[in-house]
């Protein structure tokens, strides 16, 4: 009988119990070389096995038949055997041989590509997250290959499906890296700024041994985010930043904190001059429009600040002093920013007045007291969540043997003379 004949009866005759996807699992690590020698001869095989029964062997199979070279040609035959094995296979048993499904999922991102198709491999790779996750609270290698799909698709809605949930377990540090930068970017599609600058300021502050260009790019965003959503920008870093991000990420961004120290003086006409001088910049970054929302956030701030000292003001006083050119315009930048819960004013059309007005919030209703039990409910689930993780550390043998050594370096009998007590 023919090799991978015989193999494919094994897999057939050995994918029920545990003690069969054992052994099983021997077998296939012992038939690698020849699986990808023969990749060629295995697409009729992939056919005669259900990766919903023998999920094990069929992503053996499958990853030594996507291991080949891929055309166009190629990736249209491969795509479907991919899609449908990652919506039918058993969990349990991709996780025997988790490196395999993501190498085969990551084939798949290839393929959508080289089909320049990428909304193809939105649905099944969120599939494929989920199946591969060991909780909502892990992230996998195939977290950032899903955002960055996502983002060139634009579906921005279907990448903050993932983005909602907690992240503590982490595979491998560029993973983390990705998935923070491209969750940065669905967040800024969808406009959710607080959430983008929580999680490019992840990226900002990682641990890193070297720069890296993630950390770099992030950093960038996190500027032009910053000054759209606080309009403001700190350069401050947390005391918890990794020395090479304090000493590297500001001498990679000065045209940033250039637009940032500009934005701060207030002026939109400098600021207007700053970036059509530095355009050419911004854009071979793929920041110009972020760049350009920055601008128009100005007029916003300088809006803002127009509430702190007036009660009453005209539509063309608003204009004149922030610098629009109508009061036409000046009154859409109004209507934006009360819909959008900016500010919160009236506009007597007649007269064309603005008034503005304190805050309607009484914080009493309803809704706003089941937000704070939400709020207060996840900040305790949070406590929980890192006193636990903090007991676990307590207790790992790499922690230990290394606060054994450091503890090594001082001699406590020095402390053995400092009072117990203190008379004040």
């Amino acid at each position: 009988m023919d090799s991978l004949e015989a193999l494919l009866a094994q897999i057939q005759g050995l994918s029920s119990t545990a003690a069969d996807l054992s052994h099983l699992h021997t077998v296939l690590r012992q038939a690698e070389d020849s699986l990808l020698s023969e990749f060629s001869r295995l697409a009729p095989f992939l056919a005669q096995l259900d990766p919903s029964k023998h999920t094990l062997g069929y992503l053996y199979v499958l990853e030594a038949f996507a291991s080949a070279p891929i055309s166009r040609e190629k990736a249209s035959e491969l795509f479907p055997l991919i899609v449908r094995f990652i919506n039918a296979c058993v969990v349990e048993q991709i996780h025997l041989a988790p490196d395999k499904f993501i190498f085969v999922c990551k084939k798949l991102k290839e393929q959508v590509m080289l089909l320049e198709v990428p909304i193809r491999g939105v649905a099944p790779m969120l599939t494929a997250v989920r199946k591969l996750q060991s909780s909502s609270e892990h992230l996998t290698a195939l977290h950032p290959e899903f955002l960055l799909l996502c983002i060139l698709a634009k579906c921005y809605k279907t990448g903050l499906s993932v983005l909602e949930d907690d992240i503590f377990e982490v595979d491998q540090p560029r993973d983390f890296f990705l998935y923070c930068y491209y969750g940065g970017m669905i967040c800024i599609g969808q406009k959710r700024f607080r959430k983008a600058l929580e999680l490019l300021h992840n990226v900002v502050t990682a641990p890193m041994t070297v720069i890296n260009a993630i950390a770099v790019e992030a950093y960038k965003k996190y500027i032009l985010v910053s000054l759209i959503h606080n309009g403001q920008f700190s350069t401050t870093f947390p005391k918890y930043t990794s020395s090479v991000a304090l000493r590297n990420l500001k001498n990679f961004s000065q045209p940033y904190l250039d637009l940032a120290n500009t934005y701060n003086a207030g002026k939109i006409s400098e600021l207007e001059v700053y970036v059509q001088t530095n355009k050419e910049k911004f854009d071979s970054d793929s920041n110009l429009g972020l760049v350009k929302q920055v601008v128009s956030s100005m007029y916003k701030r300088n809006i803002q600040r127009l509430t702190q000292t007036y009660l009453t003001l005209s539509l063309e006083d608003i204009a004149s002093t922030v610098q629009l050119n109508s009061p036409k315009e000046a009154e859409m930048h109004v209507l934006q920013m009360i819909q959008d819960g900016e500010i919160y004013a009236t506009i007597n059309q007649k007269d064309g007045m603005v008034r503005f007005l304190e805050d309607p919030e009484q914080y009493k209703t309803c809704e706003m007291i089941e937000h704070i039990d939400s709020s207060i409910q996840r900040i305790m689930a949070l406590s929980k969540k890192l006193t636990a993780m903090d007991e676990l550390m307590s207790c790992d043998p790499l922690y230990l043997s290394k606060a054994g050594r450091e503890r090594q370096r001082f001699d406590f009998d020095d402390f053995d003379t400092v009072p117990q007590r203190f008379n004040i």
